[in-house]
């Protein structure tokens, strides 16, 4: 999950425990430009456009799906195209940061190997030598790999290998891990669950899970136990942004059954699957999907208006630098914009996406960096690992920017806390909506002192090491699936030509699949950006 710009100044001090002298802490805010973003929703009366250009595609929208689809005109030989993006750097929730010279993420910070069904994520990795082929075997560069240890977990005192509670658990608990991996198991040999969605089709299973929440599935099913519902709903935020009350039971499944499934942790295969990461995150990715743009790609713009007609489709756009209105003019667009903002700005909607807008919703997030000057003292067990979770936290735990690091010795790095505004609880527009205002509305000062709580308690040498905070907030981050998402029929008609009224429009924003990762905003961004090729080539 990140973001851009504006880092509003702030700094904190504090005496330390046992010390006389108070010592300076920096930070504050960076990450969007909220205000940006907002001006939106203010119901302006915007000046007349001062400048008329050209394009034969416009991309509205700069995340992954917006860069995806610039990356498939290029391929397809259309150059005439331009990329309008609201904040100063394309990448969407894939940008990163550099802090005192670390590189760092402002948001996703992993990707998965992808399957074969992924097959548009696999061809992007061949083009950046992160996979090729040996012997007629693919095998990806150990370089982007994660290194080893990749995960740990802070619970009863100590460090653990792994995510999954273990360390003096009941044989209750452990019986329930086992059951809900065969559950687990069940569904990846009944109905195929595939990443990306478009990969399978719905099928009756899907829609029986997709009818109600994860958590009233598991009580379905007897699992209640306590570690395996806190894991469970770890997963969820994470992936999610929303807990076990608000994702539908199909999205539950499908966290597990599209990907490496559930292992007990006694059993031979608990094993996960290999993840690609780096120290800035995803950033790495989209920052090489935007470097071949050059002048296409136009920032700081706030698309106000698209209006498809039938000889071309105006989009009009505000120039936040400049403070003037800009037109341009173009055979098809690329909507990669959240639904919600694509259908707000929309001269006239298709009925499809104000369904789609009114069935979303969309989780607040805070992404923090935090720079250490030196390693941190650690509790007994496992060792530091690329990612640490705390046991019953608030947050989502962190991941290390040097952990891919060859430095022979541990040095300076920046720990990357992530956490999910919306812990327990249904994921109504109201509660979002409050949820929101909260994160917005709270000084830098809370949220430092509520990080810097939370992970002292595993390093309590934090605030001592700590020389630098930076805090980013994403309001609408992520797309919630709650129940009903899983082939809605507007998202589905989204993803189709569109009616002679709207055909110069082509829809692509991982909103479009209900939930938000990587891969689906990638293969949705793709897709449209060869159909407007296409259609610009037949014109």
């Amino acid at each position: 999950m990140k973001r851009r710009q504006f880092v509003g100044a702030a700094a904190g001090a504090w005496a330390l425990g046992g010390c006389q002298a108070q010592r300076e802490i920096t930070g504050g805010f960076t990450g969007a430009d909220h205000a940006r973003g907002h001006v939106l929703r203010e119901g302006r009366a915007w000046p007349a456009p001062t400048v008329t250009r050209r394009a034969r595609v416009v991309i509205a929208g700069g995340g992954v799906a917006g860069l995806a689809a610039a990356r498939a005109l290029r391929l397809r030989g259309v150059d005439d195209y331009c990329l309008l993006e609201l904040e100063d750097s394309a990448g969407g929730n894939s940008r990163g940061a550099v802090i005192d010279g670390i590189a760092c993420p402002l948001g996703a910070h992993y990707l998965p190997t992808p399957s074969d069904d992924a097959r548009e994520v696999q061809d992007l990795l061949e083009e950046f030598g992160v996979r090729r082929r040996e012997a007629g075997r693919w095998v990806y560069d150990e370089r982007h790999l994660c290194h080893s240890p990749q995960e740990r977990l802070f619970f009863n005192g100590g460090w653990q290998d792994g995510l999954l509670p273990v360390r003096g658990v009941e044989e209750d608990t452990l019986r329930q891990y086992r059951r809900f991996a065969a559950e687990i198991d069940n569904f990846r040999r009944t109905a195929k669950f595939a990443i990306p969605l478009a990969a399978a089709p719905v099928s009756p299973v899907h829609r029986d899970l997709d009818a109600r929440t994860f958590a009233a599935w598991l009580d379905e099913k007897g699992l209640t136990d306590t570690h395996l519902r806190w894991y469970l709903r770890y997963c969820c935020r994470d992936d999610y942004g929303a807990g076990l009350e608000a994702v539908s039971a199909w999205a539950g499944v499908h966290y597990f059954a599209s990907r490496h499934g559930f292992h007990a942790p006694d059993e031979a295969t608990a094993a996960r699957d290999a993840v690609l990461t780096w120290p800035e995150g995803n950033a790495w990715l989209t920052s090489r999907l935007g470097a071949p743009l050059g002048e296409r790609l136009r920032t700081a713009r706030v698309v106000v208006r698209i209006a498809p007609g039938r000889h071309g489709v105006e989009v009009d756009a505000w120039n936040s630098v400049m403070q003037t209105m800009e037109r341009w003019q173009a055979q098809h667009c690329v909507v990669a914009l959240p639904l919600f903002v694509a259908a707000r700005v929309m001269e006239i909607q298709p009925p499809a996406l104000l369904d789609a807008a009114r069935a979303l919703r969309h989780a607040p997030w805070l992404v923090s960096n935090l720079h250490i000057r030196e390693p941190l003292h650690d509790r007994p067990g496992a060792a530091p690992s690329w990612d640490s979770l705390l046991y019953g936290a608030q947050g989502l735990g962190y991941v290390d920017a040097m952990h891919q690091s060859l430095a022979a010795a541990p040095g300076a790095t920046v720990l990357t806390h992530y956490q999910a505004v919306l812990h327990t609880g249904a994921a109504d527009a109201a509660v979002l909506l409050a949820a929101r205002q909260q994160m917005l509305s709270r000084p830098f000062s809370h949220w430092r002192d509520a990080v810097l709580d939370e992970l002292s308690t595993a390093h309590p040498d934090l605030r001592d090491k700590l020389t630098r905070m930076d805090v980013a907030r994403y309001g609408h981050a992520m797309s919630i699936p709650v129940p009903g998402l899983c082939g809605h029929p507007a998202l589905a008609a989204l993803q189709r030509p569109q009616p002679p009224a709207w055909n110069r429009l082509h829809f692509a924003h991982s909103d479009l699949s209900g939930y938000s990762i990587f891969e689906e905003a990638f293969t949705h961004g793709h897709r449209a950006g060869n159909a407007a090729a296409s259609a610009t080539a037949n014109a």
